[in-house]
């Protein structure tokens, strides 16, 4: 029977990660605290170290994006919107249709 892998949120990582740069315990200690490989937890460390420029990067890229996202969202409603107008306008035809031709239902699918 094959073992699970084990997957640790963000938030997780970091705490650990931020015990090891207190220095207040060795990484054998905190990995044996917490159950992780230490080679787990120089990896974790090695990343963080590697990212940590990017706290101290502008929000403006982020910003941007957020901005994209609300932008397409906007486009989606409006397309909703315009969907719903036209399956109304569909069934608004359909139904005028089908009373005009009650013989010629067959045509339509009802």
């Amino acid at each position: 029977m094959s073992r699970k892998r084990k997957t640790f949120s963000p938030e997780f990582k970091t705490k650990v990660v931020l015990e090891v740069l207190e220095g207040n315990a060795t990484i054998k200690e905190i990995a044996s605290n917490t159950n992780i490989l230490p080679k787990s937890i120089q990896q974790w460390k090695k990343q963080f170290l590697e990212n940590a420029s990017l706290a101290f990067e502008s929000s403006i890229p982020l910003k941007k994006y957020k901005e994209e996202i609300e932008e397409k969202d906007r486009k989606l409603d409006e397309l909703y919107k315009a969907l719903g107008k036209t399956q109304i306008e569909r069934d608004w035809v359909l139904k005028k249709l089908i009373a005009g031709f009650p013989q010629k239902c067959i045509f339509v699918g009802c």
